[in-house]
């Protein structure tokens, strides 16, 4: 394939010189004149493990060139890469200059050449940049628009510094953010022998990915540098530890927990993270992160709660208040909480939740809710029909999946705000949705 790269920092460098690795007819543009004539001379412009050879012997066969040129790189190539920097302005936000200024560039020398053209991101954008900003510039620039002469996919990398070369051919998936109906057949050939899967996926989703995934990189050492000093203060060997935690693949290193959704309770998870920030107090190691984790789950109550206010006070029916499904245990169960909070603001309440029976209640548990709703008993009903009745807002926490064929037909002519994330709720017909996070 002919294949343009823009930018020839460390993900262009990497991407030039692994495509063309494979085979391909690479051409990297950069507004650099010393970068070019270094990757014209069979040089690489970045120290990365393996990319020097593969750049030398790539150039010695004439598979890689470079040029600052880009309307030579235009009209040479059928697919452009846009891998320029992204750096960030003094507010945090994204710096899209060069982004933009790449972007008019690439339209107008495809307004100039006669065939299709497909340009792909490769450089970290926030969700949106896409349709709201490459798109609408690609189309007014080349006189073209999407999927009329003009391609445009977002691909954003996940190459690591030091294994960018290995990461390049045995990522864990290649990422396509795709318009509907697309495929993504040009990029599933140029990615073709790469044996990892493929998901083509809105390309909002594939730019939010790529943020999600650096976001997640960063609480990890964040977690592992706080929780390991406090840990060591005590005379624990941190290492030792951390690689006993990793082992736990079920719960501690899987996809457990790595959904949106609502707050956590329970009489674990609370309890716990204030007793370890209580032995970090106790010997004086700093632990903002950590220290943050709670604040942060009430104002996702916060947000629920905010949200539910905007409807105006209304009778409600409220699925759910175990701090989960299958369990009666109501001990600093968020449900609980945005029960409390709606009760404190005058709003009419029903409560349903199989698992929760009262007159059942027995010791912290019973002790809790008798402290936070003394009165729960005359709230709870016996089904979900008895919840809605008289109702025309319900809140869905969780749901057992024996009792949701009488919810959704119970369900006409309400207001749902589902925190759960049930599908079957989101194109229920004849009630007004809401989602929590999706």
């Amino acid at each position: 394939m002919r294949i343009s790269v823009f930018g020839l920092g460390y993900v262009g460098t990497v991407s030039m010189g692994c495509l063309a690795g494979v085979g391909n007819r690479v051409v990297g543009v950069d507004v650099s004149h010393e970068k070019v004539a270094m990757l014209n001379r069979g040089t690489s412009p970045i120290v990365e493990a393996e990319i020097g050879e593969l750049i030398a012997e790539a150039a010695k066969d004439g598979r890689l060139t470079a040029t600052p040129d880009v309307a030579h790189a235009i009209a040479e190539t059928d697919i452009s890469l846009i891998a320029v920097g992204t750096p960030r302005a003094p507010d945090g936000s994204l710096d899209y200059r060069a982004i933009d200024a790449v972007t008019a560039q690439i339209a107008a020398a495809i307004k100039a050449k006669t065939g299709p053209h497909t340009v792909v991101m490769r450089s970290t954008v926030p969700p949106g940049t896409a349709a709201g900003r490459v798109i609408p510039a690609l189309e007014a620039g080349s006189g073209r628009t999407l999927g009329d002469g003009l391609g445009y996919y977002s691909n954003p990398e996940f190459l690591r510094e030091g294994t960018a070369v290995r990461d390049f051919h045995k990522p864990p998936f290649t990422l396509i953010g795709a318009p509907e109906g697309d495929d993504a057949a040009v990029l599933r050939e140029l990615y073709g022998a790469i044996p990892s899967p493929v998901h083509v996926v809105p390309y909002q989703v594939a730019e939010g990915v790529k943020y999600l995934s650096n976001a997640y990189h960063a609480i990890k050492i964040a977690f592992a540098n706080e929780a390991g000093g406090v840990l060591a203060a005590y005379g624990v060997d941190a290492p030792v530890a951390f690689k006993l935690f990793c082992e736990d693949r079920d719960l501690n290193i899987s996809s457990a927990y790595l959904r949106p959704g609502f707050a956590f309770g329970g009489s674990c998870l609370p309890k716990d993270v204030r007793g370890f920030l209580s032995l970090a107090a106790q010997k004086g190691i700093q632990t903002p992160f950590m220290s943050s984790v709670l604040p942060s789950n009430q104002s996702v109550i916060d947000r629920a709660h905010r949200e539910i206010l905007k409807q105006g006070r209304q009778p409600v029916a409220l699925f759910g208040l175990a701090f989960k499904p299958g369990t009666d245990d109501l001990r600093e169960s968020p449900f609980v909480l945005l029960a409390e909070r709606l009760l404190g603001k005058g709003y009419p309440l029903k409560i349903y939740d199989r698992s929760v029976n009262v007159a059942n209640l027995m010791g912290s548990n019973r002790a809790y809710i008798k402290q936070e709703i003394p009165h729960l008993e005359e709230l709870m009903v016996a089904n979900p029909a008895a919840a809605l009745k008289g109702t025309s807002l319900a809140i869905i926490g969780h749901v057992a999946k024996d009792d949701r064929p009488a919810l959704l037909d119970a369900l006409a002519g309400h207001a749902v705000y589902d925190l759960a994330g049930i599908e079957e709720l989101r194109n229920h017909p004849g009630i007004d949705y809401r989602g929590f996070c999706w």
